[in-house]
Parts: C-alpha cells; structure tokens; sequence
C-alpha cells in the first residue's frame, strides 16, 4: 500500500527554498544569534497586514512547523481604525498564509489625527503599548515585530537627522512598562528588497498604513529617509550595512558626550578631559 502524501505549502516551499539565501538563513541567523525563540516561550506575532509582518507571520509558522525548540506562537492583528474593507484585506492575506489570527480593536487612528508633532512616533508608541498589553493578557511573553535591515538604518538615520541624538535599533529588548515581557525582531538581518521580492512571489495583497501621514504627498520622514538611503545605495551598494555598522563601532571618546541608560545624565568628554592627572585644558589656560 503507497503511502499518502500531502502537497506542500508552495509559499512556505520557496520561502526556504528560492529565498534561502535572502531571507530563511538570515531570519534563521537571527533567531539563533538573538535567543529569540527559548525553551518555554509564547511569542505573539504581530500582524498588520503589510508585507514585513505577513513575512514574519509565515517564518515564525515555518520555523515552529520543524523546530526542536519548545515554544508557542500566538498570531494577533491589531485594528487601530481600519475601514471594514482593510480589515477584511488583513484576514484575507493572513488567510493566504493559512493563519488566522485574534484580532483586537483600538482607537488609535483617532486619536493620532488630533497629534500636531510627531504622529508616527505616537502612534508607534500606542501600537506597542496595545500590543504588549494583549500579548500579556494572552500569556505571551514576547511579541515579534516585523522591523527589518532597512528599517534599522532608518532608523539610525531619522534619531541623527530629525532627532538630535544617536540611537539604534535592537533586534531585541525588554518592556520597560509590562514586566517580563520582550520585543524581538526576528527579520532584523532580512533587507527589505529580500520582502518585496517574497511579497510579489506569493500574489497576496497587501494593505499599507493608512493614516494621514502616510498619505500626505511626501510620505512623512521616514519616507525622505528612505529616499535618500536608494539614492546613496546607487553609489555605494553597502551604505545599509555601514550604518548599522556604526551602531556596533561606537567610540565614547570621540563623542561629545554619551549616556549609558534613557535615565541618566549625559557624561560629557570635557568631564574626562579636565578629570585629575589628564593634561590638556589646563595648559592651554596658560597661555592666556
């Protein structure tokens, strides 16, 4: 008697298969590298319907499909003030992806489009604070975001730009507002022409976000950033790579001045130049 065999998942065929190289190594790299997935855990995946966490939804299937590693998934979508048809374009998408994930309602939208100064930041902040709040409340103790290589140069780019300060993206890090719980961004070392080309492999479409930022003529901030990053890809194919670089090549003693912790006061180098037994200030007073 032959045995039965099932026809595979065409989309999770090519994921790790056609897209090795580009996304399933990296993403696996990652995983591994950033202790993302542990012994015990119940990570919530975030779903919003864009093509970074309709990605991450089908690794993290994949991955826990063939893992030796005991761990839970949890797939939740976020409504912040969708109208009924992006709502519906979410579970059609993650329908494709043979997942259906609980969906919970906020009023963020609303909300946001009272906010004169920085929306976008606001609205990332009510995004996680919703999310950690229901992972939580569905025994999760981690939530995974979609944020990729190019959003982490972003990133970098947007803090010095618009920001005033150096500040990178982790792959992984702790709440600071809901105890025992942990951000991990598992597509950290996946580039985002990598996603595209998935996107359009598999037919899905997808929804974007759609408050008034981003459908204002210039897409907001991150979208001038994003823009200047293509221009200087052209000339230099690694600029993506060299950003994030100078997030783990940080000199302190070329900086001006530096904090260890959000808390803290910033040290100042001339505390260190003028500090007892350093030469340096004090003999240039003497000339005066």
């Amino acid at each position: 008697m032959s045995k039965t065999t099932h026809p595979r998942d065409p989309i999770e065929h090519d994921l790790t298969t056609r897209f090795r190289k580009t996304i399933w190594t990296p993403f696996l790299t990652a995983v591994k590298n950033y202790g993302m997935a542990l012994p015990g855990d119940k990570i919530a995946v975030c779903l919003s319907g864009g093509k970074d966490s309709l990605l991450l939804a089908k690794c993290m299937q994949v991955l826990k499909k063939y893992s030796k590693v005991p761990f839970e998934l949890d797939f939740i979508s976020m409504d912040p003030g969708y109208s009924e048809q992006n709502r519906q374009g979410v579970l059609d998408a993650a329908a494709m992806l043979g997942i259906e994930p609980y969906v919970f309602e906020t009023d963020i939208y609303s909300i946001v489009d009272t906010v004169a100064t920085s929306p976008c930041h606001v609205c990332a902040s009510m995004r996680r604070g919703h999310l950690y709040k229901q992972a939580k409340l569905r025994g999760c103790n981690k939530i995974a975001l979609g944020h990729h290589r190019d959003d982490a140069a972003e990133t970098i780019l947007l803090s010095i730009l618009y920001g005033g300060q150096f500040k990178a993206m982790l792959p992984k890090l702790k709440s600071e507002n809901f105890e025992g719980m942990e951000l991990v961004r598992p597509l950290y070392l996946v580039r985002e022409k990598a996603v595209r080309a998935w996107l359009a492999s598999t037919g899905i479409r997808t929804i974007t976000c759609v408050c008034r930022v981003t459908k204002s003529e210039d897409g907001g901030k991150r979208a001038r950033v994003k823009r200047l990053l293509k221009e200087l890809e052209e000339e230099r194919s690694n600029i993506i790579d060299n950003i994030i670089a100078s997030s783990e090549n940080v000199n302190l003693a070329t900086l001006l001045s530096y904090k260890e912790d959000e808390s803290e006061d910033s040290v100042s180098f001339l505390e260190k130049f003028n500090a007892p037994g350093h030469a340096g200030i004090n003999q240039v007073d003497r000339l005066f």
